[in-house]
């Protein structure tokens, strides 16, 4: 693993991206693969699976940086999407629903964003992820950090899929006041 010098402004980073510049890819490596292997890991339950899944997961993001677009979303939000998904659809491979915890018991275990000023380590996400009413909580644990469906989630629960997408549209939208630039 390169340990590069460099530093680099979001948009500077994804610029450098699209020219598929060889720094910009190993800085990019180094700065998110902990957070996505962690992702990930919660997910699949398994650290080689894990593995295999993170490096599959840089590919898809080296092959399709050309359809990133900065106006939906942050790069972070993107590539980690790319990474719970991979994990999602191995678990699925491997014929099981993704894992599921205790929600108390349970530490957000990602890497710094550099990009996100406002959150300065892992803790300070937890705690904010915890100022969440419990029954919000619970379903952004499941759905972000456990790769569950809106339906999955309704199963499992017992809630309708209406309550469900509502419940986690809204902790979202208290979330969102934390994130804002």
């Amino acid at each position: 693993m390169a340990t590069s010098k460099l530093k680099y402004s979001e948009e500077e980073l994804v610029l450098a991206l699209k020219r598929n510049e060889r720094t910009a890819f190993e800085f990019l490596y180094d700065h998110y693969s902990g957070a996505l292997f962690n992702i990930i890991s919660k997910t699949l339950r398994d650290e080689e699976r894990a593995a295999d899944v993170l490096q599959e997961s840089f590919l898809k993001i080296w092959k399709n940086i050309a359809s990133y677009n900065p106006e939906k979303g942050r790069l972070f939000t993107w590539i980690m999407n790319i990474a719970r998904n991979g994990a999602i659809d191995a678990a699925r491979v491997e014929g099981r629903k993704p894992a599921m915890d205790d929600i108390d018991n349970k530490a957000v275990q990602n890497e710094r964003d550099v990009y996100e000023d406002s959150l300065t380590s892992s803790s300070e996400m937890k705690a904010i992820v915890n100022m969440l009413r419990p029954e919000r909580k619970i379903l952004i644990d499941m759905a972000y950090f456990q790769g569950y469906t809106h339906e999955e989630i309704s199963e499992e629960l017992s809630i309708p899929l209406g309550t469900v997408k509502s419940r986690i549209r809204t902790a979202l939208q208290e979330l969102k006041q934390y994130f804002a630039v």
